[in-house]
Order: structure tokens, then sequence, then C-alpha cells
């Protein structure tokens, strides 16, 4: 067995949160540049209810709402390479809240990742996409959190190492990688495409899991959206740019759509941190914005790929003997829903063959699923989703690298095959 020295993933505080979404804003009156606007209860309801709907879009509750906790009210620890952070209350109270932040703060941080008082925000939450919402969609988004109830408890402080607890550091990462300004649309582009364009790349901060981080915790824009190892998370977000993994130029419109809002398709079904993104945020948008995504998704040109994670590679004698033990568990374990030939029993029971995110480069998707299951998530348009049951207790580290040696390598698959010691690493990982 050799090891294969690719790219050395390093994530940054920045980056720990690779989906902290929409968040330190504060409350205030009804302003906009210093005056007075006047509004109805009807269009400030209006106002509400559009901005409820922008930050579901922003999946802003992912980060702010601790499992169990008061909606907004903050806490969730996010545990990096260089200590944790912890997301903040943005429930428009006055003393740990938001509550005194105009709607002019508000915009700034969205826009410029600069709190009320202009220090810098840590790019956890992610102003560097946030930084393309328009102001009326900010606006919106700072009245319904204006609307949500009040929660009284103090946001608690970063617990960073030296020295990156020191925010004058950002200075230079923003000087890096950091552009500001809002989406611009493409004239030579469709109205549908231009709003997909907008909701993936500003308010849906895909690119945050979906590109590689490099050792400074910046973006590899050259590489965007060409998938990347989600930090400390121990999941592998696809390249979207390339057919060999996510990439969705062959794919059916309707089969985007329906995995953007139900997490199954004729396709596939997403899994774990993509799963919770359809449950807490894409199952509650417009089929007219899912569409317009699936428009844009489709249309992403392909691109360099990214640096590769730190792989361990088999030797060819040792892959061989995998397969064919492998092809034994399959038919013990997994054939009764994936069928024998691999195709499955779609939507319930997604094909494994010809299956793009069994035969990436990376294998920590399909390792993960064997290990510890899992089920796409609970849609209003699929509310019992059928579910994959674990497998870590009753399969050995060579056994499950075994099985998924032979699901990459059967049906004119083309994966690679998986190393005992890749399963090893993985069954530790954390769940969540």
């Amino acid at each position: 067995m050799k090891r294969k020295s690719l790219f050395a993933l390093s994530a940054v505080v920045v980056v720990a949160a690779a989906a902290l979404v929409p968040v330190l804003w504060s409350g205030g009156d009804n302003l906009h540049n210093g005056s007075a606007m006047a509004a109805t209860p009807a269009d400030q309801a209006e106002l509400i209810k559009k901005g409820e709907y922008l930050a579901r879009a922003g999946d802003c509750i992912a980060c702010h709402t601790v499992r169990g906790g008061k909606q907004f009210a903050g806490g969730l620890p996010m545990a990096t390479p260089f200590g944790t952070m912890f997301t903040p209350n943005i429930t428009p109270d006055d003393q740990y809240g938001i509550g005194k932040w105009t709607q002019d703060d508000f915009y700034r941080a969205m826009h410029t990742g600069r709190s009320k008082d202009g220090s810098l925000l840590y790019p956890g939450f992610p102003f560097t996409s946030y930084t393309k919402v328009t102001r009326a969609d900010s606006d919106a988004i700072y009245a319904f959190l204006r609307s949500v109830p009040p929660v009284n408890v103090p946001s608690r402080p970063h617990e960073l190492k030296f020295p990156f607890n020191q925010r004058n550091m950002l200075i230079g990462w923003r000087t890096l990688f950091f552009r500001e300004g809002e989406f611009k649309p493409d004239p030579t582009k469709s109205v549908e495409w231009n709003r997909g364009a907008y909701l993936i790349e500003g308010l849906g901060h895909c690119g945050m899991c979906h590109t590689s981080i490099n050792a400074m915790g910046g973006p590899v824009n050259s590489a965007a959206f060409a998938g990347g190892l989600i930090p400390l998370q121990n999941w592998y977000a696809p390249s979207l740019t390339s057919n060999r993994e996510a990439g969705l130029g062959d794919w059916d419109l309707k089969d985007i759509a329906d995995l953007l809002k139900t997490g199954v398709s004729n396709r596939g079904a997403v899994f774990g941190p993509m799963a919770e993104v359809v449950h807490n945020s894409l199952q509650y948008m417009s089929d007219e914005d899912i569409n317009a995504m699936a428009t844009y998704l489709k249309t992403i040109p392909q691109k360099s790929e990214a640096p590769e994670p730190l792989q361990l590679e088999t030797s060819e004698k040792f892959g061989g003997e995998l397969l064919k033990q492998g092809a034994k568990i399959y038919a013990d374990n997994c054939a009764k829903c994936h069928a024998e030939n691999g195709l499955g029993m779609p939507p319930s029971f997604p094909p494994l063959a010809n299956n793009q995110s069994i035969q990436m480069p990376s294998a920590v998707n399909p390792i993960r699923m064997v290990l510890n299951g899992g089920y796409p998530p609970s849609t209003e348009a699929n509310p019992h989703p059928y579910g994959m049951p674990p497998f870590a207790q009753s399969l050995s580290n060579t056994e499950v690298a075994a099985v998924v040696t032979y699901i990459r390598m059967s049906w004119g698959n083309h994966g690679t095959a998986v190393s005992p010691q890749q399963v090893s690493d993985l069954r530790s990982a954390p769940l969540d």
C-alpha cells in the first residue's frame, strides 16, 4: 500500500463553518439610508414573508439554531483546527441579539463582512457570497429577523487559538479572497438562468462546500465548484463541473430539480450535509426558483478539477482480492435493494451502476454510507424516504473496503479499490 500525496486540505477557522449562514444582524427602526420609511401593515407583512423565504434560501436556521434550542438564538459550536467558533444570537434582542441594528448595519454585514461597530467578521459567515445579495433582499431578511421572538441569551465568544483570535489578521485574508459587489446579471443569459446564478452564488453560498480550500483557508477560485472535502465533517462535496462526479450536464432538468426539491430523483439521492440543506432550505423553495437553480447548475462549464485530498492506494493484487470478497458481501447485504445489476429501484433505492458519486476519486461518501447508513431528507414531496441501514457493527474495515471496492468497479463503473485504512480513518468520523 502506498500513500498518494495529492493535496493537504487545510481548513482555517474561517472555513470550518462551511454552512454558516446569514448572520450577525440586528434590529432597529424601519430605517433605510438614515431616513424614515412609511410602510402599511400589509406592506410590512409582505416584506416579512419575503424575508422568511429568503432566509430559508440562505438556510440561516441551520447554523443559528441549536437542536432543541430557541430559534435563531445561536450557540452552535463550529469545531475547527484552530479552535471553536460559536454562532451568534440573531434574534431582535436589544441586549444580546441584533435588536439595535439598523437596516444599514445589516446590509453592511451582508455586503462587506463588517459588524455594526465596523469590526471584521470571520468568513465562517459567508459574506463572500452574501455580498452578491441585493439591498432589497437584504432589507427583507432584516425585516423577517426583526419579526421573530427575541431571545435574551448572550452569544458565546469564539475560542480560537493565537494568532487566529486576532481579527486584524483578516485584513490580509480579505485582500486575497474577498471581492465586494452585488450580483450582476449576464445580459447574454435568460432571466431564469440569472435567477439561478443569483441563488446559487449568493444566498445559497454553494461554493463554500463545493470549492476546495487552500492552506490559508481561502477558496481555490481557479477550481470553483470543482469539489472538495468539507473540513472536519469528513464528507466530500462533489464537483459540479465534471460529469465524472456531480456535474449535471447530462442530467435532465427534472432530475436536477427533483434532487434539489425532494432529495431524491431517478439519478440518485442526497445524504449527509446536503440532505440537511434540502430539509432545512431547498424543499421550501418555489418550483420556479428550483427550476432556475437547475437551469444554472446544468450549464456550469467544465473547469480544472480541485486538488484531490490525501488518498490511500491499494496494490493491484490486493484490490483484486477485495473485489472478489466484495461481490459476496454485496449479494448478501445490498442486492435486495440495489439489485444484482446495480440498477436499484429509483427513486426509493438509487442506482449504483453508472453513478458518478460512487466512482469519484474520493471514496469518502460511499464508505461513510456503508458504515453509518442514512436517509435522504424528509420533505413534503417525499415525507417517508427509504433509508440505508448502517453496517459499521456488522462489517469489518476490510469487508467495508471490499464491498465499496466492488460497487466502485462493477457494472462498468470506473472507480478504484478502497483501502481498509481509509475505512478505519472514517469509522470514527463525526456523523454530523
